[in-house]
C-alpha cells in the first residue's frame, strides 16, 4: 500500500506545502486552476477517490471549469483507507498531475477536488453530502471487488458480509452500494430527484452492472424502493482509459522539487486519455464533451474494445512478464518476443471478436496501445496490474475465449494468458521466491496452491472449480481446459519467456 509523505521534509526537499496559499508561488511552467475555487459548488460526489480518478475524471472536470465555471466541484470519498484524505486535506485538496513520456514531464495542479471524506470514520457525513440538492452525479472507481458481485454473472453477492451488514444497518453502510441506496432512499423521502450513478470502473457494461446490483439491493430493502430505483435512477455505461501507475517516493520528490513546494500525493500518468460515456443524465451534467469526453448513445463497443485490447493485453503482460522477471510493463515490452505476442494477441485473437461502429480505427488504436505499453517514463509494475485477477479474468480474457470457442476458433495466446495467471497464483516465482498474491480470493488460492503442491494438472483442475471466475461452461469444455492445462505444464517446465517465444 502507498503511504502519504509526511509534512516534514527530507533533506533538500521544499519546506512549504502545496496549498491555496502557495499556488501563486509555483513556477510559470506549472499549470494551475484559472478559476476561483471559493465560488465553486460541489455537484459531484466520487466514491473511491484514488490515483486513477484524480488523473482522469477530476482532470477532465478541472479542464472544463477553466472555460465553463459552474456547480461541478467534487467531493471525494475514501471507502477504506484515509491515506488520500490525510495527504490532501492539508493541501486544501490540491494535487499535481504529472504527465510523463519519453520527451519529459508536464505538471498541472488540479483544483476541483474540494472536500475529502473517509466513509468508515463518519458515514453520516458522506450520506449528508450525497443528499444535498446541489449533488447531481455520484461517480465511482471502487474496483471490481467494490461492487460485491459475482464477476461471472454480474449479480449482487447477497451473502457478502458487507452487503449483509449494510442491509441490517442502512444508516451506517460500508459498501458503495450501501451508500448509494441509503442516499437515494433519503433523497426520495425528502422529495429530491435522484442523482445519476456513473461507474468509471473496468467492468463489462459497468452502468448496467451497477444498475442491476443497486436495484437488487434496493429490492432487498423493500419492494417499492426497488421499483423506484429501477424506474428513476440513471446509470449510464462508460469506458475509461488512462494508465496511472502507483505514485512512488521518487515521484513525490521529483514533482515537489519542480513545484518548489511539497506535494504529498501527486499522480503520474501518460499523455493518452479517453472517456466514452452514454449521454443519460436526467439531473444534468458538466459539458464534458467540450474537453474531449465522447458522449455516445451506446458505449458497449468501445468498452469491449478497451477491455479486450488494452486490459486483456495488460493482464497478459503482467502475469507472463512478472514470471519472466520483468518489473514493469515497459521492461516486458522491450523484450521482442513479448511485444510480438501482445501484437499477435490483439491482431489474431482478441481483435477479431470485436464489432466496432463504422469509422472506428482499430489499427490506430492497437498501434497506440503498443506505444503506450512501451512508454519508459511510466514505471507501471507488473505486480500491480496482476492484483485482483479473479475479478479481472472474466471480462478481460474469458469472455473473448467464449466468443472464439463459439466461432470454432483457436485460443492459443489467450489460453497461455490464463495459464500464466494460474502459474502466478501458485504463489512462487520461477526462482522459487514467494509471490505476494493480492486478490479477494487470496486465501482460497493459497489453499489450492498448497493442496496441489506444484502439480500443474491438479492445480489447473482445482482452479477450474472456481465457478465465480470460470462459470459453469468453460470448465466443462475441453477446447478450453486442454490448451490452458497444456500451457500451464509448459510454464512450469520451461519458464515463461521460453513459452512466450514459442507461442508468439
Amino acid at each position: 500500500m502507498q503511504t502519504p509523505a509526511s509534512s516534514s521534509s527530507p533533506s533538500g526537499a521544499p519546506s512549504r506545502r502545496l496549498d491555496a496559499s502557495t499556488l501563486a508561488t509555483l513556477p510559470a511552467a506549472v499549470a494551475r486552476p484559472g478559476y476561483d475555487r471559493r465560488d465553486l459548488e460541489i455537484g459531484i460526489v466520487h466514491l473511491g477517490v484514488g490515483a486513477f480518478q484524480r488523473a482522469h475524471q477530476a482532470a477532465y472536470t478541472d479542464a472544463l471549469l477553466e472555460t465553463q465555471f459552474g456547480a461541478w466541484g467534487i467531493a471525494g470519498v475514501s471507502l477504506r483507507s484515509p491515506d488520500t484524505r490525510d495527504a490532501l486535506e492539508p493541501q486544501d485538496g490540491l494535487y499535481t498531475v504529472a504527465v510523463r513520456d519519453a520527451d519529459g514531464e508536464r505538471l498541472r495542479v488540479i483544483g476541483c477536488l474540494l472536500e475529502l471524506l473517509v466513509a468508515h470514520e463518519d458515514p453520516e457525513a458522506v450520506l449528508e453530502r450525497m443528499c444535498r440538492p446541489s449533488v447531481r452525479i455520484v461517480t465511482l472507481t471502487v474496483t471490481e471487488k467494490g461492487y460485491c458481485h459475482d464477476p461471472a454473472t454480474g449479480a449482487l453477492n447477497e451473502d457478502h458480509p458487507d452487503i449483509r451488514h449494510d442491509l441490517d444497518n442502512p444508516a451506517k453502510p460500508r459498501t458503495a452500494i450501501g451508500f448509494l441506496a441509503e442516499a437515494l432512499s433519503r433523497r426520495r423521502a425528502a422529495g429530491l430527484p435522484p442523482f445519476t450513478v456513473l461507474s468509471c470502473d473496468n467492468l463489462p457494461s459497468n452502468g448496467d452492472t451497477v444498475a442491476g446490483i443497486l436495484r437488487r439491493f434496493a429490492e432487498l430493502r423493500g419492494a417499492d424502493f426497488g421499483v423506484w430505483v429501477a424506474e428513476s435512477v440513471a446509470c449510464p455505461n462508460s469506458m475509461v482509459d488512462r494508465i496511472v501507475p502507483a505514485t512512488t517516493e521518487a515521484d513525490r520528490a521529483r514533482v515537489s522539487q519542480s513545484l518548489g513546494v511539497q506535494d504529498a500525493w501527486p499522480v503520474v500518468t501518460e499523455p493518452f486519455t479517453q472517456w466514452v460515456v452514454e449521454d443519460r443524465f436526467p439531473a444534468g451534467r458538466p459539458a464534458w464533451e467540450t474537453v474531449g469526453v465522447e458522449l455516445v448513445a451506446d458505449v458497449h463497443p468501445y468498452e469491449t474494445m478497451k477491455l479486450r485490447l488494452l486490459n486483456g493485453s495488460h493482464s497478459t503482460i503482467a502475469y507472463l512478464g512478472y514470471l519472466a522477471g520483468y518489473e514493469t510493463v515497459s521492461d516486458t515490452m522491450a523484450d521482442p518476443v513479448f511485444a510480438t505476442l501482445v501484437r499477435n494477441l490483439m491482431d489474431r485473437e482478441t481483435g477479431p471478436t470485436l464489432h466496432m461502429p463504422p469509422g472506428a480505427d482499430m489499427k490506430q488504436y492497437k498501434d497506440a496501445l503498443i506505444a503506450r505499453f512501451r512508454n519508459p517514463a511510466l514505471r507501471h509494475r507488473t505486480w500491480q496490474i496482476a492484483m485482483d485477477g479473479t475479478q479481472k479474468l472474466p471480462q478481460r480474457l474469458l469472455n473473448p475465449i467464449r466468443d472464439r470457442l463459439a466461432a470454432g476458433l483457436s485460443i492459443d495466446r489467450l489460453a497461455l494468458a490464463v495459464a500464466a495467471w494460474m502459474r502466478y497464483v501458485a504463489g512462487t516465482d520461477e526462482a522459487g521466491k514467494p509471490i505476494d498474491v493480492r486478490d479477494p480470493l487470496a486465501a482460497k488460492l493459497a489453499e489450492i496452491a498448497a493442496s496441489t503442491a506444484g502439480d500443474p494438472d491438479r492445480l489447473a483442475e482445482a482452479l477450474f472449480g472456481l465457478a465465480a471466475v470460470f462459470g459453469e461452461d468453460l470448465p466443462r469444455d475441453p477446447r478450453f481446459t486442454g490448451p490452458v492445462t497444456a500451457a500451464l505444464n509448459r510454464l512450469f517446465a520451461e519458464g515463461a519467456r521460453a513459452v512466450v517465444a514459442a507461442t508468439a
